[in-house]
C-alpha cells in the first residue's frame, strides 16, 4: 500500500486539498464501498457520513446500477445528443420532467453540477436574446454560496479563497446579496421585510433591471452550512423575478433528487423556479451526469427566435451510460420508497444532532433539513466565547479537525466557508442504525474538538 500512496502523491493532483494533508503518511485510499460504508486499502472501515460528496443518495455496492452500465455499454456505449438521439437519454430526460415540479418539462445533459450551472446561465441569457433584450447579461447571487468551479459558474460562487484568485478573469456581471442565515421571522412580520430578501430587489434595481437576466439560489445554500430559508422567501423570489422579467434559476445539484426528502428541493420550499439545475444524485455517483430542467416556454421562445437553436453542448452531455444509470437509480428510488425514508428519520438525525450541541459546548448551532445539516463550532457556548483566529486556522482547513474526523473514521467534512463547521450528509439509505453510528461517532470527534480546546497551549 506503501507504494500507492507514493504514487499518488506523484502523479495524482488531488482537488481541494492542502499540499500537507495530500502529503502526509495517513493519506486514506478507498478501496471499495457497500451501503453506508467504505473500507480502505488498510482494511479499516469508515462512516460515509457525506454521502461521497452529497451524491451517493442510494449508497454503495449497488448491483442494479453497475448492471444498467454494463448493459448499456454492451448495447450503445456512446453517441452524443448533438442532433441524434438514444432510449436511455430519452428515458431519462421524460422521468425527470415526470418528478420535476409543474411546468418544468425540458431536460439538457452535461457532466457535473458547475456545468449544469453554466448551462443554466446560458440559457437565461438565450431566452433573453430571444427576446430582443440583449442587455440582459448580469446575475444575482447569494453571499457565501458555491456554484461551481469553471469561470462562469466561478462568478456565480461567493466564497472569497476559492473565487479570489481567478478574480481577473472572471467577469464582473454579478451582485451578491445576503443569503438566509439567522433571517427568520419575528411575530407579525412580514418575509418581504427581511433583508435577505429586500436586497435581491435592491439589487436588480441598482444594477438596473433591464440589464439583470438572473436570480440564482440553492433552496437550502450548502456554502455557509446549510443554510435553510424563512416560510415564504422562495414566494418572494417569483414575486421579484416576475415583477422584472429576470429569470429565476433553483441550483438544486445537492438538494435535488432525495437529499431533502422530495425528488426537488424546490418542493419542499413552495419554490417555483423557471430552470433547476441538478447533478450528483440523480446517478448516485455511479457515473458522471448533471443537467438542468427548464420551463418549456423558455426552451420554445429559444427555439422560435433568429437564434433557432440553444448555442451549448459538451461531447458527452446525455452519455448513454450515464443516462442508463439514471433511469436506474431514479427507478429504484422511486420503487423502494426511499425518500418516505428520508421524511421518516430526519427528525431522528435532527434530534441527535441538537442533543449533541446540548452536550457539547463548542458546538454553536446546528442547521439543516432532510439528510443535509451543518454543526458549526465555537470555542464556548455558555459563555459566547468564539474561536481565536489561531484556533480556527489550527482547526482548518487541512488541521487537526481533518485528523479527529479520520481517528473516528466518519467521513464527514470539515467546513471553513465562513464559519467553522462540520458537514453531514449520509447516504439516503441510512436507517436508524446507521444515523445512531454516525452520531457516536461525531460525538466522538466533539469530544476531541472539547479536549483540544481546553488543553494548555
Amino acid at each position: 500500500m506503501g507504494d500507492d500512496r507514493e504514487l499518488a502523491r506523484r502523479h495524482l493532483v488531488p482537488h481541494f486539498t492542502p499540499a500537507g494533508a495530500w502529503n502526509a503518511d495517513d493519506l486514506v485510499v478507498i478501496e471499495r464501498g457497500e451501503g453506508c460504508y467504505l473500507t480502505d486499502s488498510d482494511g479499516n472501515e469508515h462512516l460515509d457520513g457525506l454521502a461521497g460528496l452529497f451524491c451517493t443518495n442510494l449508497g454503495h455496492g449497488r448491483s442494479d446500477l453497475t448492471a444498467a452500465a454494463a448493459k448499456q455499454m454492451d448495447q450503445l456505449a456512446f453517441y452524443s445528443n448533438w442532433g441524434f438521439a438514444h432510449p436511455s437519454a430519452i428515458e431519462a430526460a421524460s422521468m425527470i420532467a415526470e418528478f420535476a415540479p409543474d411546468g418544468l418539462d425540458r431536460v439538457f445533459f452535461v457532466n457535473s453540477g458547475s456545468e449544469s450551472v453554466e448551462s443554466a446561465i446560458k440559457l437565461a441569457r438565450c431566452f433573453h436574446l430571444a427576446n430582443g433584450e440583449e442587455q440582459r447579461h448580469k446575475v444575482i447571487a447569494r453571499d457565501m454560496a458555491y456554484h461551481g468551479t469553471t469561470l462562469g459558474a466561478l462568478a456565480l460562487t461567493s466564497i472569497p479563497r476559492v473565487r479570489d484568485p481567478f478574480l481577473p478573469m472572471i467577469t464582473d456581471t454579478v451582485a451578491h446579496v445576503a443569503n438566509t442565515l439567522h433571517w427568520q421571522l419575528a411575530p407579525g412580520q412580514s418575509v418581504s421585510e427581511l433583508p435577505c430578501v429586500t436586497e435581491v430587489e435592491e439589487a436588480i434595481v441598482a444594477e438596473g433591471p433591464e440589464t439583470v437576466s438572473m436570480v440564482i439560489a440553492e433552496p437550502v445554500q450548502n456554502g455557509r452550512g446549510a443554510l435553510v430559508p424563512p416560510e415564504g422567501y422562495w414566494a418572494e423570489l417569483r414575486r421579484i423575478c416576475d415583477t422584472y422579467g429576470v429569470v429565476l434559476c433553483a441550483d438544486e445539484v445537492i438538494n435535488s433528487f432525495g437529499r431533502l426528502g422530495y425528488w426537488f428541493g424546490s418542493e419542499r420550499f413552495g419554490a417555483e423556479p423557471d430552470i433547476i439545475t441538478f447533478a450528483k444524485g440523480v446517478t448516485s455517483a455511479y457515473a458522471p451526469l448533471g443537467g438542468i430542467v427548464a420551463r418549456g416556454s423558455l426552451v420554445e421562445r429559444v427555439w422560435d427566435s433568429p437564434l433557432a437553436m440553444f448555442t451549448h453542448g459538451s461531447t458527452f452531455g446525455g452519455h448513454p451510460v450515464a443516462t442508463a444509470v439514471a433511469v436506474a437509480n431514479m427507478t429504484a428510488m422511486r420503487d423502494e420508497g426511499v425518500f418516505a425514508e428520508v421524511l421518516a428519520n430526519e427528525a431522528h438525525l435532527a434530534g441527535g444532532l441538537a442533543d449533541l450541541m446540548d452536550a457539547h459546548s463548542c458546538v454553536k448551532e446546528v442547521r439543516g433539513a432532510g439528510f443535509f445539516y451543518a454543526v458549526e463550532l465555537m470555542r464556548d457556548r455558555p459563555s459566547g466565547t468564539e474561536l481565536t483566529e489561531d484556533e480556527f486556522a489550527s482547526l482548518l482547513p487541512g488541521g487537526v479537525l481533518d485528523r479527529f474526523v479520520r481517528q473516528e473514521r466518519v467521513l464527514v467534512r470539515p467546513d471553513s466557508r465562513g464559519a467553522a463547521m462540520l458537514m453531514l450528509a449520509p447516504p439516503l439509505v441510512a436507517d436508524t442504525a446507521v444515523i445512531d453510528d454516525l452520531l457516536s461517532r461525531v460525538d466522538k470527534v466533539l469530544d476531541r474538538i472539547g479536549g483540544w480546546l481546553r488543553a494548555p497551549s
